[in-house]
């Protein structure tokens, strides 16, 4: 909020990372949301969010790094590390897959049959 002389209450670098540290957090719960959501338009949603918020977050570090205010850098990556930890999680999403699918496969022969009819509620919409 810019006072009456035209100056920040924070200097421009401290704004800018408290708004890239809230892009952030913001990115994490959409994340959760978006994995926790059981409706599929929800998840949709939540997912958009969590695209829109990356882009968001990628744009403002762009501008921060370019005006050269970014508190530290950020050592540059060596390929083969990220191949071997891309490899690792994909080995580790494929053995997940597996177990789920071997755990969940036969549920259906577990179903359970009601035994008693389904009633109306008792609570009208929109009270």
């Amino acid at each position: 909020m810019p006072s009456q002389q035209g100056t920040s209450f924070l200097p421009e670098e401290d704004l800018l990372n408290s708004i890239l540290n809230e892009l952030k957090r913001t990115v994490r719960e959409y994340t959760t949301a978006t994995t926790e959501a059981s409706c599929p338009a929800i998840r949709r949603m939540f997912s958009e969010l969590t695209a829109e918020t990356l882009q968001m977050q990628g744009d403002l570090y762009q501008l921060i790094e370019r005006q050269k205010q970014y508190p530290a850098s950020v050592p540059t990556a060596i390929k083969a590390d990220v191949d071997k930890q891309l490899q690792a999680m994909q080995q580790t999403s494929q053995a997940t897959r597996d177990f789920t699918a071997q755990r969940t496969s036969g549920l259906e022969s577990y179903s359970h049959t009601p035994n008693v009819t389904s009633h109306p509620t008792n609570v009208q919409p929109g009270h």
